[in-house]
C-alpha cells in the first residue's frame, strides 16, 4: 500500500514544469531551495521546505543522456576538422577530446537535475513485482 503525501501542505506550490525547475538546480516542491551541494552530489534534503531527497535516483540517466546528445556534433565535428586541415591524431586529442568532455560535463548537472524533478513531478517509485494473491486482494 502506498501512502500519498500532501506536498502542498505549509504553502509550498509543487513545480508544474520539472524541465525549467531541474535545469535550474532548485527543488522541486518549493522551487526556491537547491538540489545540488556539490557539482553534482545531490543535497540530503531542501533547506527551505524540508524535502528529503531520498526518493531521488537517476542512476546513469544524466551521463547517457549527455553522451548521447554531444557524441554527434563532436563526431561531425572531428570528421569536419579532420577534413579540413587534414590534422594529426594528437591534435584531435587537445581539441575534439576537450570538447566532448567539456560539453558532457556541461550537460551532466541540468539532466540529473530535471531526471530529479520529473521523479517528484510523476511520484515515479520503484517498480515491484504483484503477486496473484495481491491481485485478489485488489
Amino acid at each position: 500500500m502506498s501512502v500519498e503525501i500532501d506536498y502542498t501542505a505549509d504553502g509550498y506550490h509543487p513545480t508544474d514544469n520539472p524541465l525549467k525547475t531541474g535545469i535550474a538546480g532548485r527543488c522541486p516542491r518549493c522551487q526556491t531551495g537547491h538540489l545540488f551541494k556539490g557539482y553534482l552530489t545531490l543535497a540530503p534534503r531542501c533547506e527551505i521546505c524540508g524535502l528529503d531527497y531520498g526518493f531521488a535516483d537517476p542512476a546513469d540517466g544524466p551521463a547517457f543522456f549527455a553522451m548521447s546528445i554531444v557524441a554527434v556534433p563532436a563526431l561531425a565535428f572531428a570528421v569536419w576538422f579532420q577534413m579540413r586541415f587534414e590534422t594529426p591524431l594528437w591534435l584531435h586529442l587537445i581539441t575534439t577530446v576537450p570538447l566532448t568532455l567539456g560539453a558532457s560535463l556541461a550537460l551532466l548537472r541540468p539532466l540529473k537535475g530535471w531526471l530529479v524533478c520529473s521523479q517528484f513531478f510523476f511520484k515515479a517509485e520503484e517498480g515491484r513485482l504483484v503477486r496473484a494473491r495481491e491481485k485478489a486482494e485488489r
